[in-house]
């Protein structure tokens, strides 16, 4: 199911960069906040789920092989599986624009559950909305709208 999602999500558009999120066994955790957070259709895809299911230690088949959050035009998506360290770093942010500040504000705050505001929502020089914070899980969220 989930793969026929994706692809109808990416099919229907001719380019996009979609945000893809890599967890380290918390990606099923994280995605249902985020769900709660940004609401929309959450699909999710674990190794227990694939064919070669017994092909995988019984620790990691609930491991998410792919999620996808689609929340009217954002897609947000993300796995568990990663051949390497993982790494959080700073170099990255999800930034979330509209022109609805009432939504800004509230996406803003559900993400800022157990995370840090590194910038409170507050009007820029321009007028606009601009915030950030770093949610519960490490990653950067950025927020914008034009007034």
């Amino acid at each position: 199911m989930i793969a026929k999602f994706v692809w109808i999500l990416i099919t229907n558009s001719m380019n996009q960069i979609i945000t893809y999120l890599t967890f380290n066994g918390n990606c099923r955790e994280a995605m249902e906040f985020y769900k709660e957070c940004l609401g929309g259709e959450l699909n999710i895809q674990t190794l227990e789920d694939t064919p070669n299911e017994t092909q995988f230690p019984p620790n990691i088949r609930k491991y998410v092989v792919q999620a996808a959050l689609k929340a009217d035009n954002m897609l947000l998506m993300g796995t568990d599986m990663i051949n390497e360290k993982l790494i959080k770093g700073n170099s990255i942010s999800i930034l979330v624009d509209s022109t609805d500040e009432g939504r800004i504000q509230k996406y803003y705050n559900n993400l800022k559950e157990g995370g840090t505001s590194i910038y409170p929502l507050d009007k820029t020089f321009l007028g606009h909305l601009f915030g950030g914070l770093i949610d519960k899980y490490g990653h950067q969220w950025l927020f914008h709208c034009k007034r």
